[in-house]
């Protein structure tokens, strides 16, 4: 795909047209206030990185109150919300791009201190690592209510100006957990087999989906992001995401969403091939029925053109456009030689990056290229 290609416009099935295929991928920032509301620095951040992309997707917010799973996450759980969610849609919106909100439960990997009760997953089992709580097992009533969270959260989002949502099934956090062997060992209609595994994911896209057919006035986009595998044993393997994915291919989603740390990584287990990438076997799964967003270490133009010559319709940029905010207006301006991809220590400022997010990259080496 050439650089025109790369700008050229896209329409989601719902008819919603994307002004070019790069997105902001969703990164959680550590930076709103303790209350669960955005902070002005936060919104300045999204702003600053929302003229060149044509799609935003912010950073997850919790459903329910006891969902959080990071300090300094912006919640979603009430109406009192709406105020604080319009406004980080308003400035990303501002800039020309769509907002989307996206949305999940953190389950088992929600930090203890910031859950006010029992920490909550598919099954009693605790994450791997010798830290990790014991969550407690969810009724199957309770399951019911966070489905329902997801639609009232989906509401939210429409009150408060967003473009869409993106449903958070991936890295670990609770949809995940449900579709997880290694966390769910359910015996109810939750869990079990494979296809029982898929059915907390694909109640809560069926209720985001009726909540966006009763309340929303346009076009609403709602998307999916899912983790191809686990490291665990028993985990997710490859053949079950390819399971999934050929279920959530027909659920009339607007796109899918691989969370990869390399967009070219190759399958753990779970297909015959090791060597072809995951990209190839979810291409090829999905078949043109649900456009596919990839992502993963794309920092140069050159990165993101070997990307597209896999055939993937949109590209997502998370670290990439944290370091450089003007990434897509330099390859518009034939300028893709000034693209840096390195983070420069001396420039948060003129990066626009909030403190807590600030310390959080300078303080973890291997995170970001450059520290």
């Amino acid at each position: 795909m050439t650089k025109n290609e790369l700008l050229s416009s896209f329409t989601l099935p719902n008819g919603v047209t994307l002004k070019n295929r790069v997105v902001m991928a969703p990164m959680t920032n550590f930076s709103s206030n303790q209350d669960g509301t955005v902070t002005e620095e936060e919104v300045n951040y999204y702003a600053h990185r929302s003229a060149g992309v044509s799609m935003v997707i912010t950073a997850c917010t919790n459903v329910t109150r006891n969902g959080q799973g990071f300090p300094g996450e912006f919640a979603a759980y009430s109406d009192d919300f709406i105020p604080s969610l319009t406004k980080l849609a308003s400035s990303i919106k501002e800039q020309g791009a769509k907002a989307v909100l996206q949305i999940f439960h953190g389950g088992r990997m929600c930090p203890p201190d910031l859950v006010n009760g029992d920490i909550v997953s598919a099954s009693d089992i605790p994450a791997e690592g010798s830290r990790n709580p014991v969550p407690r097992a969810l009724s199957e009533s309770e399951v019911e209510a966070i489905i329902d969270a997801f639609g009232e959260t989906t509401r939210r989002a429409i009150e408060a100006g967003y473009d869409g949502v993106e449903i958070h099934g991936a890295n670990g956090y609770l949809i995940q957990q449900f579709f997880s062997p290694h966390a769910n060992i359910r015996e109810d209609r939750f869990g079990g087999s494979l296809e029982k595994r898929m059915t907390f994911p694909l109640a809560i896209i069926d209720k985001v989906k009726s909540v966006v057919d009763k309340y929303a006035t346009s076009p609403f986009i709602v998307g999916y992001r899912f983790s191809p595998e686990e490291p665990e044993t028993p985990g997710i393997t490859m053949g079950d995401t390819l399971a999934l994915v050929d279920k959530l291919a027909d659920k009339g989603l607007d796109y899918l969403h691989v969370s990869l740390q390399d967009f070219h990584s190759t399958p753990r287990r779970g297909v015959e091939d090791l060597s072809k990438t995951r990209i190839a076997y979810l291409l090829e799964t999905i078949n043109n029925r649900v456009p596919l967003i990839g992502v993963g270490s794309i920092y140069s133009a050159s990165d993101a053109q070997q990307a597209l010559e896999t055939g993937i319709p949109l590209l997502a940029l998370g670290r990439e456009l944290i370091i450089d905010p003007y990434w897509v207006q330099k390859i518009a301006d034939g300028k893709e030689e000034s693209i840096v991809t390195a983070i420069n220590k001396e420039k948060q400022k003129e990066l626009v990056i909030p403190d807590p997010l600030w310390n959080a990259i300078i303080h973890t080496p291997g995170w970001f290229p450059g520290v």
